[in-house]
């Protein structure tokens, strides 16, 4: 059989595959749910042979608008990832393909690995100003990682800022945020570098869902349960994950909280605010607004034109983390969401938005953060 997904993050289901010109393939639904939209696959053995693939239902995905003006990404050596030519029709997602190598992997985004996780966090280790905490693990039983990022220098009333990412963990675009968030963090001994750390400790969360990753889910963790919806009243037995971040959070404090997702259908970068709050007041709006113009400034990728619709007062919804996060500690909390696609303001054909420009983002995230902070002070 040429087409194969068993192995970290894969999410394929074959339904033929003995012809080149006619393979036929599904996405796995997420385990305990009907969220499925995340696919990642290998064909072999098809070097230099026209194929056509076809992924059945497509149509049917959680988000089949995330399929409309979509080029799917490949790799031969699963490390640079290239946007090929995709078209979505009747319901059916078809990659027409010559392979030059033996063996091809294709992806619904640059997937990142659980192994690539590890060695993110190894790699973060050697750098001096970094620390580990594991807060507990994952039903599982896989090690749920807290990266603490601090100078040492407590002369000041420091603020406690928050990084999560990959709640759902097709959203691979959001750990390839935090590698270049702890790779800036941890090499770059700059003014700007140390003037943030003289301001705030960082604690960041690369992979909040290791069980949805390595299994290959969309949306939801190993009980199927929908984590950034969870945040209400989590359990150790159904989201351990957020219990159990939510408990480290009440131990710290946080006075800034950001949480790190992909859009599957908008081709925007774009952040979502609580507005929703029945608390609401025009100070938070200016902080929110005052961050957002910030990073909108310093990075060409991001905009504020285009995103979901702001919520009326009152109706926020306090089981989704940013809204949770901002009425237990009165603080500026959002999320970023950014493209499986392109983005329309600056796209790239050969890339579209792509890991290294989720990385650059994330630098622009952290300087606008170094502004905010310093905002509060004034």
């Amino acid at each position: 059989m040429p087409i194969s997904h068993n192995f970290d993050g894969g999410n394929i289901y074959v339904i033929e595959d003995s012809n080149s010109k006619n393979i036929q393939l599904r996405i796995r639904e997420d385990a305990s749910s009907c969220f499925f939209q995340w696919f990642y696959f290998r064909m072999h053995g098809l070097c230099h042979i026209p194929c056509n693939i076809e992924i059945q239902n497509a149509g049917g995905a959680t988000y089949p608008r995330g399929f409309e003006n979509y080029d799917v990404v490949y790799s031969y050596d699963r490390i640079n990832w290239i946007r090929h030519p995709t078209n979505f029709s009747n319901g059916i997602l078809n990659i027409q393909f010559t392979s030059l190598q033996d063996a091809v992997y294709f992806a619904y985004f640059a997937p990142y690995s659980m192994e690539r996780h590890a060695d993110l966090i190894a790699r973060t280790l050697s750098f001096p100003l970094a620390s580990l905490r594991v807060l507990g693990q994952t039903l599982d039983g896989r090690d749920l990682d807290l990266i603490k990022v601090s100078n040492g220098n407590n002369l000041n009333k420091k603020k406690n800022c928050w990084f999560i990412a990959r709640q759902h963990p097709g959203e691979t675009m959001a750990e390839w945020w935090m590698e270049g968030a702890l790779e800036w963090l941890g090499t770059q001994n700059t003014i700007e570098r140390n003037s943030l750390l003289d301001l705030c400790d960082l604690f960041l969360i690369p992979n909040m869902n290791p069980d949805g990753s390595y299994r290959g889910h969309l949306r939801t963790n190993a009980a199927g349960r929908n984590l950034n919806r969870e945040w209400g009243k989590p359990t150790m037995e159904t989201a351990p994950e957020v219990f159990l971040v939510k408990e480290a959070m009440s131990k710290i404090g946080v006075d800034f909280f950001l949480d790190i997702h992909g859009d599957e259908s908008l081709p925007h970068n774009f952040i979502a605010g609580t507005e929703g709050l029945i608390n609401w007041s025009l100070e938070k709006q200016h902080q929110l607004d005052f961050y957002k113009n910030a990073l909108k400034d310093i990075n060409k990728d991001f905009q504020t034109e285009v995103g979901y619709p702001i919520k009326e007062r009152g109706s926020a919804n306090l089981n989704m983390s940013a809204a949770q996060i901002a009425s237990q500690h009165g603080c500026l909390a959002m999320t970023l969401e950014m493209p499986f696609k392109d983005t329309l303001e600056n796209p790239n054909k050969t890339l579209g938005w792509s890991p290294s420009r989720c990385k650059n983002l994330s630098i622009s995230c952290l300087q606008a953060l170094n502004q905010y902070l310093k905002s509060l002070i004034i």
